[in-house]
């Protein structure tokens, strides 16, 4: 027994941990496991930060701005759509902001809803509020259970679009539907919305109780940075307000991000070009090795291998994940449930990077896993 399990809430000690990707601390490593950019952010970056600091870095002595509030006025003048800065709300990173979310849904009393397989965050936020969890499954086609989630009981419903780990994303028309039938408030996590053909920044103007949650740590280049935010009803942004930490983005953080959303141009060069590799490497690989892919409108390519006899599974899978990681190149694997244990998920490099994951792929031969 532990010296303080009389202390801590019951709940936590049964509480499974967030795990993110593996992060290498040494050099030489080809990381494409956690769908960062494989590109640096705008120069406007680097030098709205040289600006800050000019002064010998005594502006850090400071406190940032509390409300975050130059970055609410460059998010609503990023998107437009009639967005004011109270329509929206900044965290540190979107994961801040999903668990601002989950704070004010969820809780003993409350359910919380989301697809699966989904971002594995979201069960670890309503299990730290001792929430209850209304999971509907996809099947293996990736269609959105339109009906499922329109007449479910949760107060908040969370949905990934596109979808992680599987690049699949919903259309606006399906996301209308859900809105217009579901009770409760539906949060679309648009984390690689950038990458996609559609998002569903448009329609808020014309459901309340929709939620868009971005993060500039994917298109934008800044998952150092950790900056997220959340589209909505201002009555909605002023609740997650309430139950915000104080000063929860650095005063670095909200520079970086305003000189971000001031580089259109530079960010749409890049994720066309991000666009263009990833549709290039899926279509290669479907036709020079014959694995099956899902369509993917995200910055990663989400593979399922194939053992020239046919044979594809878990075993294929990890067969080839532990090739790639003999070679030092890091991708993420999702073993622990039937839809997507035969799959791995490569984030989208730059093109040394993804000519040396398609070389290493063609080289594969089916193996046990070492593991």
């Amino acid at each position: 027994m532990s010296l303080f399990s009389d202390l801590f809430l019951p709940h936590i000690s049964r509480l499974k941990a967030y795990t993110p990707g593996l992060q290498p601390t040494e050099t030489g490593w080809t990381k494409l496991n956690t769908n960062e950019c494989g590109y640096p952010p705008s120069p406007r970056v680097a030098e709205a930060l040289v600006r800050e600091l000019e002064d010998g870095a005594a502006s850090l002595r400071l406190y940032p701005n509390p409300t975050s509030a130059p970055v609410r006025r460059a998010i609503a003048a990023y998107h437009g759509q009639g967005l004011e800065a109270e329509n929206v709300i900044v965290g540190n990173g979107s994961d801040d902001i999903l668990n601002l979310l989950v704070r004010c849904l969820g809780g003993p009393g409350a359910a919380t809803g989301f697809t699966y397989p989904s971002y594995s965050l979201y069960p670890v936020l309503v299990e730290i509020q001792a929430g209850h969890s209304r999971v509907i499954e996809f099947e293996r086609s990736m269609e959105l259970p339109v009906d499922q989630i329109a007449i479910s009981s949760a107060k908040g419903f969370f949905l990934t679009s596109p979808n992680a780990p599987t690049g699949v994303s919903f259309a606006n028309r399906q996301l209308e539907e859900i809105l217009e039938r579901f009770h409760g408030i539906l949060v679309v996590d648009e984390a690689y919305a950038p990458f996609a053909r559609e998002n569903a920044v448009e329609l808020l103007s014309r459901h309340p109780r929709l939620v868009v949650v971005r993060t500039l740590s994917k298109a934008h280049a800044l998952a150092g940075i950790r900056v997220g935010y959340a589209l909505g009803h201002p009555e909605i942004i002023a609740s997650l307000d309430r139950v915000r930490d104080s000063y929860n983005v650095s005063r670095l953080s909200q520079v970086a991000a305003v000189a971000a959303l001031g580089d259109v141009g530079y960010y749409s060069a890049l994720i066309e070009k991000i666009k263009a590799t990833r549709d290039f490497y899926r279509n290669a690989w479907m036709t020079k090795l014959g694995w099956f892919s899902f369509p993917s409108e995200a910055n990663f390519i989400f593979v399922e291998p194939k053992a020239q006899n046919g044979q594809t599974g878990l075993v294929i899978a990890q067969s080839v994940y532990h090739h790639l990681l003999s070679r030092k190149i890091l991708v993420r694997a999702f073993p622990n449930h039937p839809l997507t244990a035969s799959f791995l998920r490569i984030s989208v490099g730059t093109d040394d990077e993804m000519l040396l994951v398609h070389q290493a792929l063609l080289a594969w031969q089916p193996t046990a896993p070492s593991v």
